[in-house]
């Protein structure tokens, strides 16, 4: 029997009239049917989550970060979460889910990679991206196109997941040398 995971879901984005709750609750909707996976949305509009920010992301297990791309770049207050925290990252694997434009928020993806890189986090290779996110999902904000998407997800989660069964055993058997 699989053993259970905690996932953690961040909404990189605090803008009004934000696509990332729309972007999340597919993502949840994919996450659901997984009986091993518990999901915590951490919304970095919410105000009342921030103080706790670091003990969720520290009892994760996995995180998953969604998250726009701003002038080529991922949100200035997703970066400030990230960066509040050290320890709580260490070996934890990361995937992210992207929106965005022409390229579907890969560029903020590349360039959070190489933050987490330096937090000693694992970044997933797979990873969901919306291009043109606007049309990609209906007035309903139900996604267009579920095939392909649902596809994405299922590869990027079959992985995250391997990734946090095998780095929390990493954790549990030698302590993270970071």
């Amino acid at each position: 029997m699989p053993e259970h995971i905690r996932l953690a879901v961040i909404i990189g984005s605090v803008r009004k009239g934000r696509f990332g709750p729309t972007v999340a609750r597919w993502l949840i909707g994919q996450a659901a049917p997984r009986s091993t996976t518990t999901v915590d949305v951490v919304d970095l509009a919410d105000e009342a989550a921030q103080p706790r920010f670091a003990e969720r992301i520290a009892a994760a297990d996995a995180v998953v970060v969604i998250t726009p791309e701003y002038n080529h770049g991922y949100p200035g207050p997703l970066k400030e979460a990230v960066d509040s925290l050290a320890k709580e990252w260490y070996a934890k694997p990361v995937s992210f889910v992207s929106y965005g434009g022409i390229s579907g928020g890969l560029r903020a993806v590349e360039q959070l990679r190489l933050v987490f890189a330096e937090l000693h986090a694992v970044t997933i290779r797979e990873t969901v991206s919306f291009h043109n996110a606007g049309d990609r999902f209906d007035a309903e904000g139900e996604v267009v196109d579920p095939e392909a998407a649902n596809l994405a997800a299922r590869r990027m989660f079959h992985q995250l997941e391997w990734w946090a069964h095998t780095l929390r055993r990493g954790r549990a058997d030698r302590p993270y040398p970071g």
